[in-house]
């Protein structure tokens, strides 16, 4: 693989002076509701926030299938951020589902994926006030390339229950939009305050935002290169802050599948291929909702019957043969 090239720019933070300093801004009453749970008055806010943003990598000329065995883990359900049993040396990390802006929403009303993780991680909010107030760009596309953002180090204060429950006040559940047009006080019941707070590391990655028609190459290398990019720079930043050889396991699902309306199966599969080219150890992939195992079996088919011969094949080439697949755009879920 190539040398560690550096990132555009890094930025520490300490967490405390930083919620002091940069507080997030809750431009609608439920996240406020969540954040008086999380962090209530006198709460302390440990550690330090380790943010790096990386330049678009140049994927590697051959993918050869024996020469990375990335180990492939399928979990029902969505991010639980629970550590996977017997990897206790691997260094962690969950894809931010990011837009092109960083954390453009958060404050907003919308629940999707990104302004969730937002608002259980609140110190994410203060870093998007901190950098905006440095003039530190706050961008993961520029100059229609990826510029993935990564966080190491933030806290996860409160989960937020999403599902539908009509006893506790949630008939439509609580994601997306639904969220904002809930009652408080079932915002309130939904929201479980996680004392002491666990450390997450994110990479906030944009997939393309929506597409007409069948793929074409050059969407799926942007894909790709995102994802590679954004995986391969989690590596480096693991091996820096915990040493070279430090296993690294991502956490991903069926990113760009829900508002950007992307195709699950070529989605999970490009990920799937990203993650073997970047020598990733291990990818762990949550399903999400009913159908989602179906997706991922069938993305993993077409990566194995792509790179099936053994012998190494051009990245180029499996680019073109993917494309050839056909796969079509989606349509957004509406959140």
């Amino acid at each position: 693989m190539v040398n560690r090239p550096e990132p555009l720019e890094t930025l520490r933070l300490e967490a405390q002076a930083l919620m002091a300093e940069h507080p997030p801004i809750w431009r609608h009453a439920n996240k406020r509701v969540v954040f008086a749970t999380s962090c209530p008055p006198g709460s302390v806010h440990r550690g330090f926030l380790e943010c790096s943003r990386w330049n678009a990598m140049a994927l590697p000329a051959q993918c050869d299938s024996d020469e990375v065995r990335t180990r492939l883990l399928t979990k029902a359900g969505f991010y639980d951020y629970a550590h996977v049993t017997g990897t206790a040396e691997a260094t962690e990390w969950h894809v931010n589902f990011a837009d092109q802006q960083l954390f453009v929403a958060y404050g907003s009303g919308l629940f999707a994926q990104d302004e969730m993780q937002v608002a259980e991680h609140p110190a994410l909010g203060a870093l998007k006030e901190a950098l905006e107030a440095r003039a530190f760009p706050t961008v993961t596309v520029e100059d229609g390339q990826p510029t993935p953002v990564l966080v190491m180090g933030v806290e996860r204060r409160c989960r937020v229950a999403t599902d539908r429950n009509p006893a506790e006040g949630r008939p439509q559940g609580l994601y997306g939009n639904a969220f904002a047009r809930a009652d408080e006080t079932a915002v309130r019941r939904a929201t479980t305050r996680i004392d002491p707070p666990t450390i997450t590391n994110l990479i906030a990655m944009s997939a393309p935002p929506g597409g007409y028609g069948r793929y074409t190459i050059d969407e799926i290398e942007r894909i790709l290169v995102t994802a590679f990019t954004g995986i391969r720079a989690a590596i480096f930043e693991s091996a820096r802050s915990r040493g070279s050889g430090t296993p690294v396991m991502v956490h991903t699902g069926f990113w760009g599948c829900g508002a950007f309306g992307g195709n699950r199966v070529l989605m999970a599969a490009l990920q799937i291929l990203a993650a073997r080219m970047a020598a990733l150890d291990v990818l762990v992939f949550h399903t999400g909702d009913e159908g989602g195992e179906e997706a991922l079996r069938a993305a993993q088919a077409v990566i194995d019957e792509e790179l099936s011969d053994g012998a190494g094949n051009r990245t180029a080439d499996v680019i073109e043969r993917i494309a050839a697949r056909g796969f079509a755009w989606g349509v957004s879920d509406g959140n």
